[in-house]
């Protein structure tokens, strides 16, 4: 396993300086994948983790596991929390990771030199063991990670909006599959008066000339 002052510093070049959250990622992508019996920075797709907020906390996930949402190893559920689920693909196993509710006062037990809660908790937090600085429980996933996983070139449209649906994630009513937004459980709504608009891309000679057009009088290709 690599050891944890490389991790910290690769995670510090993406963000130009430390901070107690990119500990947190890197502190608990080890502890989650050691809870587990696997081994990291992982180069298959054996480990996937769900994480519950996103920001540099994912950095150090990153960076400690060798995970990323572009692998399909990494996904986020944006609960605000500093937290994570660790899933062994193969076996189904899955255990959540969480600060302990006291872990700030905690590390300042670590850091006794420092009044300065940011850099206690800077210093704090790579050192503590991980009994103080997490809870772990053993969970079970309410969708199979069978199905999160999904299978490759699985594809269909939503018969409302037309647009293609990749991973199952279409939702299906009355034998019909909708893709999430037209089944009603879109992150964003369209205003009643929104025309879509689509660009079209046509060759003048050399050169690219981009146009808009409206839907009604255009399909996309």
């Amino acid at each position: 396993m690599t050891d944890i002052s490389s991790l910290l510093a690769a995670v510090s070049a993406r963000h130009n300086h430390p901070c107690p959250r990119q500990v947190l990622g890197v502190r608990m992508g080890r502890a989650g994948a050691a809870a587990l019996g696997l081994e990291i920075p992982r180069q298959d797709k054996r480990l996937l983790v769900i994480a519950e907020t996103d920001g540099c906390f994912l950095d150090g996930l990153e960076v400690a596991c060798g995970i990323a949402a572009g692998r399909r190893t990494l996904r986020t559920e944006d609960y605000g929390k500093v937290a994570a689920t660790f899933v062994d693909v193969q076996t189904g196993d899955a255990v959540r990771l969480a600060p302990r509710p006291d872990v700030r006062a905690r590390a300042q037990d670590y850091a006794p030199g420092e009044s300065r809660h940011y850099f206690a908790q800077l210093t704090g937090y790579q050192i503590m063991p991980d009994e103080e600085l997490f809870s772990l429980t053993p969970v079970v996933l309410n969708t199979p990670v069978t199905d999160l996983v999904s299978r490759p070139g699985v594809r269909t449209n939503c018969v409302a909006c037309g647009e293609e649906i990749i991973n199952e994630r279409e939702v299906m009513m009355d034998g019909l599959a909708y893709c999430r937004s037209c089944a009603g459980q879109g992150y964003y709504q369209m205003p009643a008066s929104a025309v879509p608009i689509f660009a079209g891309v046509e060759q003048e000679g050399q050169t690219l000339r981009v146009s808009l057009f409206h839907s009604a009088q255009h399909s996309p290709v």
